[in-house]
């Protein structure tokens, strides 16, 4: 809910100017365009690295040598690099509608099923409580991306004009605000949906996340079948890896995307010149991403843990960014956020402050 406003801004700035977030971003300043610039490249490399080291991780949980994820992973940043070079927006966006449709019909099926066997915890057992200073750092860490780093708001503002030129058309704010809605409301479903199925066969299991590759994907897909039947692993295993691959996928196109924009963006001399500065972002980004999954390849955890992380604490610079961006004097009035918008703009604001600084305290100054 505190998210909320930071993503439609996206949307709603692009429909309502008919220039980009990060154009909005170049209007405030051009320091506001480097901050942004500056935590795209470091929280998009990690994130970029981080989920296609879980896709990587699934894929072998199909039988495959554990010791062969880092090829995997090599393989998988490859072939959506590949993907986004060779088709553009227009295969991206057919797969995603695909992957997504796949996942949310598997979900739904292993949820009814786990109602039906029941939760995996004894009556009598009593949970650790998550409003502790111990609490804390993982909170911050399941925030992270959830549902996604407020930095991706960028993306979508700029699909838009990948849309206009497979369609011919671009959206106006209304088309943009039910597009919008049906994906929140489509997260949201979602996101109590995971909850419940971690709640029924996760919670009180008794069992700990290895924070290895195999032992990781192994144990995670387990603990769905263990609860729901054997037949399920590989309902449940292609589930997990189809979202993970195109996340991975997403990630690719949008944080070069969104790269590529800024660098026009800064300099005059780039600007005729996106689609050459997007591939080498892709490329540069593929070869950082793939050297980060060699060094991390026995602690997955540590690379997911470090990369969410990273996400929440940025969140207030970027969630600041787009409000003052959304209320320029550029933007239609009645296209502004009212005063609901706003209380809920301020608000989500001021937690993930006061979220980043109780972070900061309990890791480095508490004892």
């Amino acid at each position: 809910m505190l998210k909320y406003p930071f993503f439609l801004y996206g949307q709603r700035y692009t429909a309502a100017t008919g220039e980009s977030l990060l154009a909005g971003y170049k209007r405030q300043g051009l320091a506001y365009l480097y901050t942004f610039l500056g935590i795209n490249i470091l929280t998009g490399i990690i994130n970029t690295a981080g989920v296609a080291m879980l896709s990587g991780t699934l894929f072998a949980g199909y039988g495959f040598d554990g010791s062969k994820i880092p090829a995997f992973t090599i393989g998988i940043l490859l072939i959506c690099a590949a993907v986004i070079l060779l088709g553009h927006y227009k295969l991206l966006d057919k797969s995603a509608k695909v992957i997504v449709v796949l996942l949310s019909l598997s979900t739904l099926v292993a949820l009814g099923l786990a109602f039906t066997h029941g939760s995996v915890a004894s009556a009598d057992f009593v949970g650790s409580s998550a409003w502790t200073w111990q609490a804390f750092p993982f909170l911050v860490l399941l925030l992270g991306w959830m549902p996604a780093p407020i930095d991706l708001s960028a993306w979508s503002s700029l699909w838009m004009f990948s849309r206009e030129e497979e369609t011919g058309h671009f959206a106006t704010t209304r088309e943009t605000s039910i597009d919008f809605y049906l994906g929140y409301v489509m997260a949201a479903v979602m996101a109590v949906a995971f909850f419940a199925l971690g709640k029924l066969i996760m919670f009180g299991s008794g069992e700990e996340l290895a924070s290895g590759g195999i032992g990781f994907s192994t144990q995670l897909v387990n603990l769905y079948s263990a609860n729901i039947g054997e037949w399920s692993k590989p309902l449940i295993l292609t589930a997990a890896f189809s979202t993970m691959f195109s996340t991975t996928m997403t990630c690719i196109d949008g944080y070069p995307r969104s790269l590529a924009a800024s660098c026009t963006l800064v300099h005059d001399n780039f600007t005729n010149h996106f689609k050459p500065i997007f591939k080498v972002w892709i490329v540069l980004s593929v070869v950082a991403s793939c050297l980060i999954v060699l060094y991390f390849v026995d602690n997955l955890l540590q690379l997911l843990s470090f990369a969410a992380v990273v996400s929440f604490i940025t969140s207030p610079v970027l969630a600041y960014i787009n409000y003052k961006v959304m209320n320029g004097s550029n933007v239609p009035i009645e296209e502004r956020p009212g005063p609901l918008l706003k209380l809920m703009s301020w608000a989500g604001i001021l937690f993930f402050v006061l979220m980043t600084v109780g972070f900061i305290y309990v890791t480095f100054i508490r004892v």
